[in-house]
């Protein structure tokens, strides 16, 4: 449960090959930061963001339980991603920073740049 008063930023993580990384600020409920980076590169912005009042949200591709039609390829696929929640999970803890692992919902792992755009009004 995230208590608003205590951060000033929350960030979101969607790990992957390209690291989908958002940081949202809560006073004034806008997105400072939308952007895709390498997972080397996200690790380094949140070392320069730990010092703020931050607390991150990863997508924890290790807690999805459905994988649709094709299911045997994405299992494959996923097999790195969990990996990568695993270095982000470990990652975290060692930093000491307030953070949480979420399920990811079902039906909502990917907008097309229309529907993010709608939802976030970033492009």
């Amino acid at each position: 449960m995230i208590r608003a008063a205590k951060y000033d930023y929350i960030i979101g993580i969607d790990p992957g090959v390209n690291t989908g990384f958002a940081v949202w600020d809560l006073e004034g409920k806008f997105f400072i930061e939308i952007e895709s980076y390498k997972i080397h590169k996200s690790i380094d912005r949140i070392q320069c963001l730990s010092f703020e009042r931050c607390f991150i949200r990863v997508e924890d591709a290790r807690k999805r339980k459905w994988f649709g039609s094709d299911a045997s390829k994405k299992q494959q696929g996923a097999g790195s991603i969990k990996r990568d929640c695993k270095i982000w999970e470990d990652f975290l803890t060692d930093l000491g920073v307030d953070f949480e692992m979420i399920h990811p919902i079902k039906g909502g792992t990917k907008l097309s740049a229309e529907q993010f755009k709608k939802l976030t009004g970033w492009e």
